[in-house]
């Protein structure tokens, strides 16, 4: 039996993605069948670099054709990546080229929030994503700090467009009002002079082709946040706590502010959520227990995951150098890179969800 593009489609429709719940063929996953003889390669294009299923993913293909089709010689598997685009059409207007928007958020100050926002960031970016940040908070930008750009940049004009060129460190396209002011130079502004700044962020800034632009909101629910999810429609957001309960309390009014305009939440990130002591190995949960992990079951919202407090986390955001590019082989380096790849999956079950969905006949 010679071997043809129908047999290898149909063995890979028996290939499921584990966060889409649907089979490879039907979300249009495969590319390049090539046949040569009775060898078979093929490529599959996956909604985001950052999949944390993407071994698991390439052996089931292999295991499908081997299972499938009879006499099958030598199976390549290249798994390749393109992020969906958001399909909402204001946003392609408002930021063309960039495919999705996240916005990084927490009920109250001093979670870890913006801590979280840069690695996130970084991991996805490392994982050959490409990633904008926006620091959002204004009144207190600490990007500047976290991602080593400590200098007065200069801000140059693109030529084409006449929009301002994104700073760049780490592989990410950087914005804050931390760049265009003296280091201790306060922000003493009203509301919507600051709700200004990040819409000039968005439209007045060259950002070119993105896979996911991450907004660092400052803490709460006030003029910044509504006005970028009346400016933007966000792909998603993220929200950080921490377990204790004066935590969990604001949080739930975050949460509910992004509900109330629409805006679907990736996921819970627990930060601080346990010390490993280092002489002993002992855990002390110093801020209670579970209590992110408790508040996603409670509102049926996916935990993306429970961050240490670890001084390797901060010294990284005070040096600069966040942890995940400067030690990615710590174990707290590990646990946001996972956390970053579960975000990914969340955002393209999103997307999917409001895609046209394919039937396809074999």
């Amino acid at each position: 039996m010679s071997i043809t593009n129908e047999l290898v489609l149909k063995a890979l429709s028996k290939v499921n993605d584990p966060d889409l719940h649907k089979d490879l063929v039907t979300l249009g996953m495969v590319r390049d069948i090539k046949i040569e003889g009775n060898n078979v390669a093929a490529t599959i294009e996956l909604t985001t670099p950052a999949c944390p299923l993407k071994d698991k993913i390439e052996q089931d293909c292999i295991e499908a054709i081997k299972k499938e089709i009879d006499g099958v010689g030598l199976i390549a598997i290249t798994m390749s990546a393109k992020v969906q685009q958001s399909k909402n059409q204001r946003m392609n207007e408002i930021l063309p080229g960039v495919k999705n928007t996240i916005a990084v958020a927490s009920g109250k100050g001093g979670v870890g929030k913006s801590t979280v926002a840069v690695n996130l960031a970084v991991a996805l970016a490392l994982d050959g994503a490409k990633v904008g940040l926006i620091d959002a908070d204004i009144y207190g930008p600490s990007i500047p700090m976290m991602l080593g750009v400590n200098d007065n940049p200069k801000i140059y004009q693109d030529a084409a467009t006449g929009k301002m060129m994104p700073l760049e460190n780490f592989g990410l396209k950087l914005m804050s009002i931390g760049f265009l002011l003296e280091e201790d130079s306060p922000v003493i502004w009203r509301g919507p002079m600051a709700s200004g700044a990040i819409k000039q962020f968005m439209s007045d800034v060259h950002w070119g082709e993105l896979d996911y632009l991450i907004f660092d909101l400052p803490p709460g629910t006030g003029d910044i946040q509504l006005t970028l999810v009346q400016t933007i429609p966000l792909s998603g957001s993220v929200v950080v706590t921490t377990p204790q309960d004066v935590s969990i309390i604001d949080v739930k009014k975050a949460v509910r502010m992004f509900q109330r305009v629409n805006v679907p939440i990736a996921g819970i990130v627990e930060n601080m959520s346990y010390f490993i002591a280092p002489d002993t190995g002992k855990r002390y949960d110093i801020f209670g227990t579970d209590g992110g992990k408790k508040l996603a079951d409670e509102l049926s919202i996916p935990l993306l995951g429970q961050l240490p407090i670890n001084q390797n986390i901060r010294e990284g955001g005070d040096s600069g150098k966040p942890i995940v590019f400067n030690k990615p082989e710590s174990e707290q380096a590990k646990k946001i890179i996972e956390i970053s790849r579960k975000l990914a999956a969340e955002i393209s079950k999103i997307n999917f969800s409001s895609a046209p969905k394919i039937e396809l006949e074999f």
